[in-house]
């Protein structure tokens, strides 16, 4: 069983310093020993797979730990550390957020408390839809073009630029007619850039 430190910093080494003053006074209180330390510089924009803790729990065994400071470091919202949380769980792998003295395994305790975390999310998620169809309103109401005019060339690169805010529009569950709509482009333009960007998370059956 290996025991591993993650650590998602800024540019601060204040930052990274005040996560792991407080997990290794963690370790020490239990009679821990971590194997290694990992820090992950990458913004919290990109996707948790494509960052360090995505490849670390790739590669982690059954039975390994992974200690974090405090659930905000493992991503940036909380749909996006539920399916953090459910891939280790899949990899049998335990995440334990310091700062809460939370377990995530195969206990009671840990699935009642992802049972809550899943009922936020989808709170959250509805939150965001509902700012979604009412941004779009005001849009239309203002008179404002939703997309890009017929007819018109689709800039490839200003979709790459978008492709963790298309990701993050697919995981809430909205069609990609709204989608197509929230970044400036016509559905077909969407569609066609989403099937080019194949194979990726992205779904073109939206």
């Amino acid at each position: 069983m290996a025991i591993y430190i993650y650590l998602r910093v800024s540019t601060s080494a204040q930052d990274a310093q005040n996560q792991l003053h407080g997990i290794h006074q963690y370790c020490q209180e239990r009679g821990i020993e971590p194997d290694s330390v990992i820090e992950d510089t990458a913004s919290g924009s990109v996707s948790w797979s494509s960052r360090k803790i995505g490849e670390l729990l790739s590669v982690a065994d059954k039975g390994d730990v992974l200690l974090v400071a405090e659930v905000s470091r493992l991503a940036r919202s909380t749909l996006q550390v539920l399916e953090i949380l459910k891939f280790a769980s899949e990899r049998q792998v335990s995440v334990v957020i310091v700062k809460n003295g939370l377990a995530f395994d195969n206990s009671m305790q840990s699935k009642i408390t992802a049972t809550i975390l899943g009922l936020a999310a989808e709170i959250e998620r509805d939150f965001i839809s509902m700012r979604t169809r009412e941004a779009l309103a005001k849009r239309k109401e203002a008179g404002k073009q939703l997309g890009r005019p017929r007819g018109a060339q689709a800039k490839s690169y200003k979709l790459d630029e978008k492709r963790s805010e298309i990701e993050r529009y697919q995981k809430l569950g909205i069609n990609q007619t709204a989608i197509a709509k929230l970044v400036g482009v016509s559905r077909p333009t969407l569609r066609a850039w989403v099937a080019r960007n194949r194979p990726s998370t992205l779904d073109v059956s939206l």
